[in-house]
């Protein structure tokens, strides 16, 4: 039932579609987590500060607690949950996996999802802050420490696993320009 206060929405999430009833205010982080229990994504500041709620939002990194769920209706939403083809893992997952880039765990899902954008801007020759020559003209730069330190600045962790995180989106990024190689032979 909906009121003025209310509307009915329809979610586009790891492929799937959910309809709602949600209250205006509802953000997609909540509707993510207490309506379709998808506790992947997680609740950290709930001020869009830490990343921790970072989901892909029509393939673009998205803090899920500052976006209305109301807003996100027909756009294709991927969580954590839904970043894997069946039983294989993301290569960002399964970097994450082999070089620890995790400790606790908590920022973990955020970071995933924001590496596979990272990655993703990056091959499309999108600058950073630290990128030193931003003509269009210019290539990609290379993905260096620093530009993944950049790029990954909005995601914190609180256990400070940042050189394992560097690295494993190094190593995912260096697959997924193989994987792309291979493809265009």
């Amino acid at each position: 039932m909906t009121s003025s206060t209310s509307s009915t929405v329809t979610l586009n999430i790891n492929g799937e579609k959910h309809t709602l009833s949600v209250d205006h205010r509802t953000t997609l982080l909540d509707a993510l987590r207490e309506r379709l229990d998808l506790t992947g994504t997680k609740k950290g500041c709930d001020q869009g500060q830490c990343g921790a709620c970072t989901v892909l939002v029509d393939g673009r990194r998205s803090v899920s607690c500052l976006q209305l769920a109301v807003a996100s209706g027909e756009r294709e939403i991927t969580t954590v949950e839904g970043v894997a083809e069946g039983d294989r893992l993301h290569p960002v997952q399964q970097a994450f996996l082999d070089l620890d880039g995790f400790q606790c765990g908590y920022c973990t899902p955020g970071q995933i999802c924001s590496a596979i954008a990272v990655i993703e801007e990056h091959a499309a020759g999108w600058p950073s802050a630290v990128t030193e020559d931003v003509r269009p003209q210019a290539a990609p730069p290379p993905l260096t420490p620093e530009e993944i330190r950049e790029r990954m600045s909005g995601n914190l962790c609180r256990c400070g696993a940042y050189v394992q995180i560097v690295q494993a989106v190094a190593r995912a990024a260096g697959e997924s320009r193989t994987e792309t190689e291979e493809s265009a032979a």
